[in-house]
């Protein structure tokens, strides 16, 4: 099948917000291949960023070829639908756009509660469609991935991939909602009195039935403020788009895991900026803001382009990814590092296989990226790991770190950056609400780590982390840090000083002979992880 493309007006509903302004410089495009994302191809007018210098990133320069990232999970429902909007209607959820107001749910005390929540996207998808039943007559068709609140908590329709033991529905649950008896009609305007109420119901909202409809369908997802919404009187968990990565270090943008940003012209506008007279070849971090090698790289293939262009200026740089996708490019990136330094580094949060689909669904697991780090380190790379986020009373144990750090060392990598959980707005909201639901023995803990807006997690919860993991790093010999020992400017280990012997290429040299080269006195420090 062909692409589907699509160039934006200054009013298409499809575009990511903001980007229907852009007048022609933005084409949709779908794909089954990619099924539930749209790529939004932009020219881009820069593509080396300068990082503010208020910023505490240890590096000066980024190049992120996509906005957005596409490990992604993807809940739907039918677009027939009802959503309970604010004003006490009912509307289709394929009718319902962005910047509406519907009734999501808050935990406030001892009880969930009915409050407003605005909605911030909406796509469509096609997935494979099941009709969930209720005692009350209640139906809902979503996919096997969407997921409602029973009493025991978020369910999924349909249970995961083999081994993943992830939480779903049976006809022993009962859903949470009023039903769809209960629901206000599609076309009056009432005053909804639930606002404020306790999330409690006696409707007989058990389930009687799941059915695998044996078809694929159009359905549709929305995202809201509160992380859910009412969907044919029960309430219904929302794709949290990239708040729910956010705290895992991914971008913390509004661009949705669904709709990706792709600027198609980097490499030749990159190409443009380092053959400036006034570029020093400062070292460029990969990866920091977005992953390079998100399954959009494997549709676009930007990065060898990318990497390419680095390496043929003379310009040092490092990618942080957590995906497989950089084994592709590996024989480039090993002949690129005979020319300049070149680091890699992988993330691997979690090495509980069902906590890491839970907590990343999406991405691949830790024996993928591990295996990744493997090929690195056979092509003669240097690989650091970032255990990154820690997770406290969850991966914080000595059994838990150990078991981590014995799989790093086996995969071959020479280094470890560590870091505690941060919970940042959005993120931080999502993981408390599942917090509640899967150990809920922990959110007194959490409310004294993370109190209030704070996202970081105390200095004296990291000073007690850090003397856990240190003694590990020299047992298993391996190099390593906390994420926060090394201030911005700091040089840091890990990236090769820079030389004049390093820069090998023609168009370096020929840099070098210029009044603003290494070789005129220049010095800038390698602050790349």
């Amino acid at each position: 099948m062909r692409w589907q493309g699509q160039e934006l007006g200054v009013a298409d509903a499809a575009a990511l917000p903001g980007l229907e302004q852009l007048n022609g410089l933005v084409t949709s495009v779908t794909t089954p291949e990619f099924a539930g994302m749209t790529f939004h191809e932009v020219l881009c007018k820069s593509a080396l960023n300068h990082v503010p210098s208020s910023s505490a990133m240890p590096f000066d320069w980024t190049v992120n070829p996509y906005r957005g990232c596409s490990h992604a999970c993807v809940y739907c429902l039918d677009p027939d639908t009802q959503v309970l909007m604010a004003d006490g209607r009912s509307k289709r959820i394929g009718d319902v756009r962005p910047g509406d107001e519907v009734i999501g749910t808050e935990r406030h005390g001892s009880y969930r509660r009915y409050v407003r929540a605005t909605v911030s996207a909406q796509w469509t998808t096609r997935k494979h469609a099941y009709r969930v039943t209720l005692a009350d007559g209640t139906e809902l068709t979503a996919s096997g991935d969407h997921r409602f609140l029973t009493e025991r908590g978020w369910k999924h329709v349909q249970p995961g991939p083999p081994g993943s033991q992830r939480p779903h529905l049976t006809t022993d649950n009962k859903l949470v909602g009023f039903g769809a008896g209960g629901a206000p009609p599609t076309d009056t305007e009432i005053d909804l009195g639930i606002i404020g109420d306790a999330v409690k119901s006696d409707a007989p909202l058990r389930v009687i039935a799941i059915e695998d409809l044996g078809t694929t369908i159009d359905m549709v997802d929305i995202t809201t403020s509160t992380g859910d919404f009412i969907a044919n009187g029960v309430i219904s968990h929302n794709c949290f788009a990239r708040g729910t990565h956010e705290y895992l270090e991914l971008d913390s943008g509004k661009d949705f895991d669904t709709q990706i940003v792709v600027k198609v012209n980097v490499v030749d506008v990159l190409e443009k900026e380092l053959r400036r007279g006034t570029w020093m070849r400062e070292p460029v971090a990969l990866g920091t803001n977005t992953d390079p090698y998100q399954r959009a790289e494997g549709r676009y293939k930007l990065m060898p382009g990318i990497a390419s262009a680095l390496a043929e200026s003379g310009t040092p740089f490092s990618i942080l990814t957590k995906g497989t996708m950089i084994r592709r490019d590996l024989p480039l990136l090993k002949d690129a590092a005979a020319h300049v330094p070149i680091t890699i580094s992988t993330s691997i949060a979690v090495f509980d296989d069902e906590l890491q689909h839970i907590i990343e669904p999406g991405t691949p697991s830790a024996t993928a990226r591990l295996e990744t780090v493997r090929a690195a380190t056979d092509a003669g790379f240097r690989v650091t790991v970032f255990l990154m986020p820690i997770i406290p009373h969850l991966t914080d144990s000595i059994a838990a770190i150990d078991h981590a750090l014995t799989r790093i060392k086996d995969a071959g990598a020479t280094r470890v950056v560590y870091g505690a959980l941060h919970l940042r707005p959005g993120a931080k909201q999502w993981f408390m609400q599942w917090l509640e639901q899967q150990h809920p023995e922990l959110v007194s803990s959490y409310r004294g780590l993370y109190p209030g807006m704070t996202a970081n997690a105390p200095k004296a919860y990291r000073s007690w982390l850090a003397k856990r993991v240190r003694p590990l790093l020299r047992v298993h010999g391996l190099d390593g840090r906390a994420e926060d020992d090394a201030p911005r400017g700091a040089p840091v280990a890990g990236l090769a000083a820079r030389s004049a012997s390093i820069v090998v290429t023609s168009r370096g040299r020929a840099a070098l002979s210029g009044p603003t080269g290494v070789g005129a006195g220049h010095e800038t420090s390698a602050r790349l992880f």
